[in-house]
């Protein structure tokens, strides 16, 4: 979301990014023309989140419905403004409409898996998934390992299972509609989603510093969940040779069971690569004894890491990750192969896009118990570093790294989208 915003702030537009902090503090550095409107719980609710999510989710809906608009009033918002909202707050559009303001929905994950998602909304997906093999318009054939997890587990996740699909109970009623993707990357998912109603994809959502660089002062995200140890990494990085270190991060949320840990270190410290491998503090206990010691003249564990400044290193030639959406563009936009090693929600689809349709990477297989071994993360990071395919692989994570940039400069087709917006919004009969 921020990243739009100084997307659509660098080309003349003013814009506020609102964002729900329930009753915790948050650091966001709004660096340009994009002024930050944090919302706070200040209603008397202690630790909602800690009871369910259904509770979290109906506190953030009370309090923003009650605050937005007292917030899009001190703004001076018109009717020739606009209320862009996250795709999964889809009741966000009906405070649009009643402020008298434009409505548009912003999907932050890939097309592909939204489609999923409309087509489960839609009904046309039948639960529990039987079927060794689903087809749907736009997409490849799925198997059910291919599906996100709140569709191939629906039972697991009932209450975000309906928060996705309900995404698209405001989808034809929305002014416009944005896809965090672009055109060439997604085609034939985004044609389809085209014909359901006009669409626009607007990404990647990379800072500029790494894409065009025609966005001032755009060097990173500006939110950091944990402090990022910047000059270890950058030192370290900097006395490896090109190519030869394997990037290993799991993001934020991925908690890892003590099994798999130890068969993912056994297996780095197996396949006699250097590697740089980011463990939260949280979760450094399930790191095996004496490991960090016994890798030292070939590994790096930190904290936390600077991502972006990581993946563009010349001496990273391989991203292990459970492949978000957020880490799979950033590793496509800055030409890295991948071994993806899914856990969950968006993470398996795409697993299947980076593995079969940008042939950008390898995926790691479970056991029968549900790891994945250490041979296993051995045969991945081979494979990709030096076997057969991975010249071919090379080449077409530089092929998307050029596309990602052409998308987002100048007569790219994300470019057009964001200009040919702007112009409809400020044409508007009322603007």
């Amino acid at each position: 979301m921020l990243q739009f915003a100084k997307r659509l702030a660098s080309k003349g537009l003013r814009v506020s990014l609102v964002t729900f902090c329930g009753n915790k503090s948050m650091e966001i550095k709004a660096k340009g023309s994009v002024k930050l409107e944090p919302v706070f719980d200040d209603l008397g609710a202690d630790s909602v989140m800690e009871k369910s999510i259904d509770d979290y989710l109906g506190r953030l809906e009370a309090v923003v419905a009650l605050r937005l608009p007292q917030i899009m009033a001190r703004l001076g918002m018109s009717k020739s403004s606009c209320l862009v909202y996250d795709s999964v707050l889809s009741w966000a559009l009906d405070i649009a409409k009643q402020q008298g303001v434009y409505g548009a929905e912003f999907f932050t994950f890939s097309c592909a898996v939204s489609t999923i998602y409309y087509n489960l909304h839609q009904g046309l997906i039948k639960v529990p998934v039987v079927e060794p093999c689903l087809s749907m318009a736009g997409l490849p054939l799925l198997r059910p390992h291919d599906l996100p997890s709140f569709v191939s587990d629906i039972e697991a996740y009932p209450t975000l299972t309906h928060l996705l699909t309900n995404q698209f109970s405001s989808f034809k009623k929305a002014d416009w509609v944005f896809f965090n993707t672009f055109t060439r990357l997604e085609n034939e998912v985004v044609k389809w989603m085209a014909y359901q109603r006009p669409i626009k994809t607007i990404g990647p959502t990379v800072p500029s510093k790494y894409l065009d660089n025609r966005v001032d002062d755009d060097n990173d995200y500006g939110i950091n969940l944990f402090k990022p140890e910047l000059d270890i990494c950058a030192n370290w990085l900097n006395s490896k040779q090109t190519g030869s270190v394997v990037y290993v991060s799991f993001g934020s949320l991925a908690a890892p069971g003590g099994d798999q840990m130890e068969e993912l270190a056994m297996g780095l410290k197996r396949s006699g690569r250097n590697f740089l491998w980011v463990v939260r503090e949280s979760e450094q206990k399930k790191i095996p004894a004496n490991f960090v010691e016994e890798t030292s003249e070939k590994g790096l564990v930190v904290s936390w890491s600077p991502q972006l400044e990581v993946l563009s290193h010349k001496s990273v030639g391989c991203f292990m990750s459970h492949c978000g959406w957020n880490s799979t563009i950033e590793a496509l936009s800055l030409g890295v192969p991948m071994v993806a090693l899914p856990q969950w929600t968006d993470q398996t689809t795409n697993a299947k896009f980076i593995v079969d349709i940008w042939r950008v990477g390898i995926r790691a297989e479970i056991d029968g118990k549900g790891i994945i071994g250490k041979e296993e993360i051995e045969r991945c990071i081979r494979e990709v570093m030096e076997g057969d395919g991975s010249e071919e692989m090379k080449r077409n994570a530089m092929n998307w790294k050029k596309l990602t940039t052409e998308a987002v400069s100048e007569g790219g087709s994300s470019d057009n989208n964001i200009i040919e917006f702007i112009a409809q919004l400020t044409c508007k009969p009322h603007a």
